[in-house]
């Protein structure tokens, strides 16, 4: 069955993703054209993830009891329409209205996509099959900065705003050739109940490290480009560049890391790939050129795609107990809270001692992630592993 649907769905995540991924080296420069600070530019990245919030508990839930196609189509399609929007967008306010409305539709298929493949993953390869799915999504997050940078030095942003409603649009049309498979595993309780979810020490390391690592990634992303313009003088075809090869050096590390997940001990590599993720992080102020950049944001990424594919693997057993959808949802929530936080707070950051504090923060948000994730999972795995899977 996963070998029927997977494609389609990997299709619609990789073609959502490049649409998404289009306007990554430029919105922070268009905030900046518009007169933003540091603070607007961390807002306009956390509005978008604090509205993807809202819906992806409904979402997910509803998913769980009702099935998954309707979601997926309706998502990608509103995806589609706000897309366009950002082509109306004059100043500030408008920008981050479009943003808020963007970060909500959003919220329709994000839990979705992964719960699928959740629901059709065979049991004791959920590392290599999410391993897949992210490489998908990362990969076309990766070609997403490189058309962006490329349109726009060509062309101009209507020009990237415009085509990356197209590429949703392709997407809502991948998807609506998926059907329903019949498994949604682990729909859980009636009434699920965060409480229940929360006795467990995995899940509430996994929470906590999940949104502390979208707190490092909003950072991140909403302020790189600023940095490589301001301080390394780049232009927006390399930045899509830098951020093109970082994403796919992740996304192609993820596929072997996904199967190395389902045979060794997934916490193990979640805290190792962590370690130097964060490390690389801290480290980027100290990069002077182009090339020291791309070399740290390569070794991050090795140590990204060691990570992710052991903690997809994970939430993946706990979603089998709770609901998959549902859980995948509390999730969700986790990583946009983080990105919503993490953006704001950086600007705050920079704001207050330069762009260069962006990254030292994230960097320490990252390895208080670690810690507790650490801290948390040690204890309740050591009393009553939740499953075999689980405590690998």
């Amino acid at each position: 069955m996963i070998k029927k649907v997977f494609p389609i769905l990997a299709l619609c995540t990789f073609s959502s993703m490049i649409g998404m991924g289009v306007i990554t080296p430029i919105l922070p420069l268009y905030a900046d054209q518009l007169g933003a600070t540091g603070i607007w530019i961390g807002a306009l990245y956390g509005g978008y993830a604090f509205s993807r919030a809202v819906f992806m508990p409904f979402m997910g839930r509803l998913s769980d009891r009702k099935g998954r196609k309707l979601f997926m189509v309706l998502g990608l399609l509103l995806q589609s329409l706000t897309a366009v929007a950002y082509i109306f967008s004059h100043n500030m306010p408008q920008l981050m209205a479009v943003r808020i409305l963007h970060g909500l539709v959003s919220g329709i298929t994000a839990p979705v996509a992964r719960a699928w493949v959740g629901d059709i993953a065979p049991q004791g390869e959920e590392g290599k099959w999410m391993g897949y799915f992210n490489a998908a999504f990362a990969t076309g997050f990766a070609t997403g900065p490189l058309l962006g940078g490329f349109l726009t030095d060509r062309y101009n942003m209507t020009v990237t705003f415009a085509f990356m409603g197209g590429l949703n649009f392709v997407a809502f049309i991948a998807a609506t050739f998926l059907y329903e498979t019949g498994e949604r595993k682990g729909k859980g309780p009636a009434q699920l109940s965060f409480r229940k979810m929360s006795d467990s020490g995995l899940f509430r390391g996994l929470f906590i490290y999940r949104t502390l690592y979208e707190v490092t990634m909003g950072g991140f992303m909403a302020f790189i480009s600023i940095y490589c313009s301001v301080n390394l003088k780049m232009s927006t075809t390399l930045i899509g560049i830098l951020l093109a090869v970082s994403l796919y050096s992740f996304s192609l590390l993820q596929i072997l890391s996904g199967r190395i997940a389902d045979r060794f001990n997934k916490r193990t590599m979640l805290l190792a790939g962590s370690l130097v993720d964060f490390t690389m992080l801290a480290l980027i102020p100290l990069t002077g050129n182009f090339w020291y950049l791309l070399g740290l944001i390569i070794i991050r990424s090795i140590g990204s795609a060691t990570a992710i594919p052991a903690e997809s693997a994970l939430s993946i057993n706990l979603g089998r107990q709770f609901g998959m959808a549902s859980t995948m949802a509390i999730f969700a929530i986790a990583s946009s809270l983080g990105a919503g936080v993490g953006p704001i707070l950086s600007g705050v950051f920079n704001d207050w001692g330069g762009i260069q504090w962006v990254f030292y923060f994230s960097g320490g948000a990252g390895f208080l992630g670690v810690i507790l994730f650490s801290w948390l999972s040690r204890s309740r795995l050591a009393k009553t592993p939740l499953t075999t899977e689980t405590s690998k």
